[in-house]
């Protein structure tokens, strides 16, 4: 009776381990860069067998003059424990890990200019104007346009809301209101939703029409057009009457109205602000566009040899070599859990890359629809891994810096076939518009026949709906008489 006993206490005691270090492999997982690299000086700070490395050549300089036998890690178990045997190969792992992605780049000047670009960028102080004017880049505008645009874009508070005049903008540029309209709702297409809206109700409405298939659509719609004061005050039981929901379906409604940010400028800007650093650079390799991921981006760590040793020392009491064995496991899991969150990066980005390749060519027009359960069926990861990988993140791309999250759009079939972006068709649908004659307007209904033409199947109801993410009023509010 006494074997299983003892086997069943040390399993519990490993379950109960292996929790919270799952749940820091999770959250650094979703972690930006910067965040995580404090979370590494930190956990540095706090476990004295986790060494810092300046040059990632000193790696392989001291392992190969160690300054003791190192033999048992191959040969025997160190301390008599197997599982720190394990764990300086893991350490080793990720050693080689970061020297692979060195020895692997290539030496022509082609090349080291490239990763010059990549360097000099690494650390970039992004500005929302700067992040949106790089979004501004991908459009068809007119010189005038793109004037306008960019004034617009100045016009927008860190918060990200605008605040500019268009009376003003008009005296200004000469360009009618309705000109100026129509370039201030497709920059309120742009990332982060919500952004460019003239207030919290348009804010929040932009951002709900980004949700897909929401059960709750209609309701968080009727609350955040006409109710947003009684949600402030947290009167439940009138929102409960007005929108005609039992307790427990409010609350999901509200969960779904409160997702959304109330200030999507200052993710960009704050009082000191922000960094937004790139995880992911694109660069074209042999005709192929190619994910990286910068190792260098975050601090080389290994096992510290001098904490090794003492495992070795017999002098050294046995309550102290225990309290240096954890110490040892815990500082290896984090090396692993930042190999896997690195590699796991790495692999999802070249998905998103090889699918939005005519992206990267040629702008909004040729975004692909792309949902996260088709990348993660192709990594080899759940849906929910992918979900957490692209939070927070970016990618630097021959045409701009992108959230990874902007390229997983859904799509709509053609006549031939084929998926089109949701959000090449909104962008379609804006230059339909656009070019339209201002004493008779497109109607939904011409829209829809126009699409039809192009072998794009959208029916009128979704179109109304693109109108609305694309801040664009009816056809009876945009005639000119």
């Amino acid at each position: 009776m006494a074997g299983p006993s003892i086997s069943m206490s040390q399993q519990q005691r490993q379950i109960m381990t292996l929790a919270p270090q799952l749940r820091q492999s999770l959250d650094m997982l979703q972690m930006p860069v910067l965040e995580l690299r404090a979370s590494i000086l930190k956990e540095m700070e706090q476990n004295p067998t986790i060494d810092g490395i300046d040059d990632p050549n000193e790696i392989l300089i001291s392992d190969q003059t160690p300054e003791v036998p190192e033999k048992h890690v191959a040969d025997e178990p160190l301390d008599a424990d197997p599982d720190i045997d394990t764990i300086l190969r893991q350490d080793d792992e990720w050693r080689d890990y970061f020297m692979k992605g060195m020895e692997n780049a290539a030496s022509n000047d082609d090349a080291d200019e490239k990763r010059q670009y990549i360097l000099d960028s690494i650390t970039t102080r992004v500005s929302l104007q700067e992040h949106l004017l790089e979004q501004m880049t991908l459009l068809e505008l007119s010189e005038s346009e793109r004037e306008m645009m960019a004034l617009l874009i100045g016009n927008i508070g860190k918060d990200g809301y605008f605040v500019g005049s268009i009376p003003d903008l008009m005296m200004i540029s000469g360009m009618r209101e309705d000109e100026i309209l129509r370039l201030l709702t497709k920059v309120q297409s742009f990332d982060p939703p919500g952004i460019g809206a003239s207030s919290l109700r348009e804010c929040l409405l932009a951002q709900l029409e980004m949700v897909e298939d929401s059960p709750w659509e209609n309701e968080a719609r009727l609350l955040i057009d006409k109710y947003l004061p009684k949600l402030a005050s947290r009167d439940e039981k009138f929102l409960c009457n007005v929108l005609g929901l039992d307790s427990d379906e409010l609350q999901h409604v509200i969960r779904l109205v409160r997702s959304f940010n109330p200030r999507p400028g200052l993710q960009f800007e704050s009082d000191d602000t922000e960094y937004v650093e790139p995880e992911v650079f694109v660069t074209k390799k042999e005709g192929k566009f190619v994910a990286t991921v910068d190792g260098r981006q975050l601090p080389f760590i290994r096992i510290s040899k001098q904490y090794r040793r003492l495992l070795e020392d017999k002098s050294v009491s046995a309550e102290t070599k225990s309290y240096v064995r954890e110490r040892i496991r815990a500082g290896a899991f984090l090396i692993r859990s930042i190999h896997q969150r690195q590699e796991t990066i790495r692999k999802i980005a070249q998905e998103i890359v090889d699918a939005q390749s005519g992206f990267l060519l040629n702008g909004i027009k040729d975004l692909q629809p792309m949902t996260m359960a088709e990348v993660a069926d192709k990594v080899g990861v759940h849906e929910t891994t992918v979900s957490r990988t692209v939070a927070n993140k970016y990618m630097r791309t021959p045409v701009g810096v992108f959230e990874l999250k902007y390229f997983f759009t859904p799509g709509l079939k053609t006549k031939g076939g084929e998926t089109i972006s949701n959000k090449s068709v909104q962008d379609i649908i804006y230059n339909l518009i656009s070019q339209e004659d201002p004493a008779a307007p497109l109607s939904d209904q011409a829209i829809e026949a126009l699409l039809k033409e192009q072998g794009v199947i959208v029916a009128r109801r979704t179109i109304s709906k693109y109108r609305g993410v694309l801040r664009i009023p009816p056809s009876h509010r945009r005639r000119i008489k």
